[in-house]
């Protein structure tokens, strides 16, 4: 059922301040609305971007007392069907304002959600969030906080040296064809820290470079895991060497040694077939060097385990031996070190030993018959330090879990 409305009381469907929606039973005329009806429809509907239509932007139902009125198009032509509001507009509000400020909101929470990954961990203080929220305009994209700037090396080694400080950036990798006066420290120091290099610290990135660097992250790499076995200079491989080298002038490692116990008993040197490189300790647990080595090839594996010194070879005994065993006086170099199971569960000679070598330019990789080489300089020293019965710990790596703090024995 549709209940006419006047003229006179159409205008009382505008909200107003002081007048509220009412009812009425006056026809409604067909004609143009009344001249009063148009400005205070327009000012209604002119802070929405939504309700700017023409006129008649009045709700075409509205509910009174279950009746239902409906207002004609101002200005229609005669003959053309009415339209009404989409249904979703229909519902009148209090005040066009909220309706504004709501709309507001909506469009600043859309631009500001969601937030990148980066930030949506909650910050410490929601006072800095709120301010850089209010100081961003709507709409635009908030900058997240700069990625922290990596450091340069610190160690007065590699300090002053801007091909290094370009690797440290991340903004150069030394590799095949790099020459220059920071590869030159970096050999240096690989020398220093007990890996082999042959031809030694040139300035010139070669097969021999690359070999020292893929032993040096072998050993990095079990505490820097961003270190990988590329034989290459990155940012990640100098960090860890600037972490660990010695200081200038200095043999050894800051850090990252091997225990000189095995399994709680001492032992005087460490073997540490990954990354090639044999470490010798005192009687008192005190390392003394580090040399580099070669290890067993894949099919000749040099086998883990603690061992002990059996007997010590002279230069005419270890030449004897290479005549013997290889027609060759020189291929034990000019010593060796014979090796026995320390558990006296295997078989008594282990088949292996310390020794010299006739091919210095093979240190710093995997390809005797099981036995451990050495230069001929570092097996003098070995030779000289070690005694029948002193223990030899062979490990893959030197955190090997048999390393470490001494078990009382009864």
């Amino acid at each position: 059922m549709t209940t006419p409305i006047s003229q006179h009381d159409s205008r009382a469907l505008l909200p107003t301040p002081d007048t509220q929606p009412r009812p009425s039973t006056a026809p409604v005329s067909e004609a143009e609305p009344p001249p009063a009806l148009k400005p205070r429809a327009l000012a209604a509907n002119a802070s929405h971007p939504l309700d700017a239509r023409p006129a008649y932007g009045m709700p075409a139902n509205v509910g009174v007392d279950s009746h239902v009125a409906t207002l004609p198009r101002a200005a229609e032509p005669p003959g053309r069907p009415r339209l009404i509001n989409p249904p979703r507009l229909t519902e009148p509000l209090a005040d066009t304002a909220i309706r504004a400020s709501s709309r507001a909101a909506e469009q600043l929470g859309a631009a500001l959600a969601p937030f990148p990954p980066r930030l949506s961990e909650p910050l410490a203080d929601t006072a800095i969030h709120a301010s850089r929220l209010a100081a961003e305009p709507p709409g635009a994209a908030l900058v997240p906080f700069p990625p922290r700037l990596p450091e340069p090396p610190a160690n007065p080694r590699f300090t002053g040296q801007p091909q290094l400080a370009d690797v440290a950036s991340g903004q150069r990798v030394l590799g095949p064809g790099t020459h220059g006066d920071g590869l030159r420290a970096v050999q240096a120091t690989l020398l220093d820290m007990g890996f082999a290099l042959h031809g030694g610290a040139d300035g010139r990135y070669g097969q021999h470079t690359a070999r020292a660097l893929r032993n040096f992250q072998a050993h990095a790499s079990r505490a820097f895991p961003a270190v990988r076995p590329t034989g290459t200079l990155d940012a990640a491989t100098l960090r860890a060497l600037d972490t660990l080298a010695p200081a200038p002038g200095a043999r050894g490692q800051s850090r990252g040694l091997p225990s000189p116990f095995y399994a709680g008993q001492p032992v005087r040197v460490v073997v540490a077939l990954r990354e090639h490189r044999t470490f010798l300790f005192d009687s008192d647990g005190r390392l003394t060097d580090i040399f580099p080595n070669a290890t067993g090839a894949a099919a000749t594996p040099t086998r883990t385990g603690l061992k002990v010194v059996r007997a010590k070879l002279d230069q005419v005994a270890a030449e004897a031996a290479g005549a013997r065993l290889w027609n060759d006086r020189h291929v034990f170099g000019v010593r060796i070190l014979d090796l026995s199971w320390a558990d006296g569960r295997r078989s008594t000679h282990s088949g292996e030993e310390l020794h010299g070598t006739s091919a210095p330019a093979l240190l710093g990789t995997d390809v005797s018959h099981g036995c451990i080489r050495h230069s001929n300089e570092a097996i003098l020293v070995l030779h000289d330090a070690l005694s029948a019965g002193d223990r030899v710990a062979i490990v893959e790596h030197v955190d090997d879990p048999h390393l470490g703090i001494p078990v009382r024995v009864s």
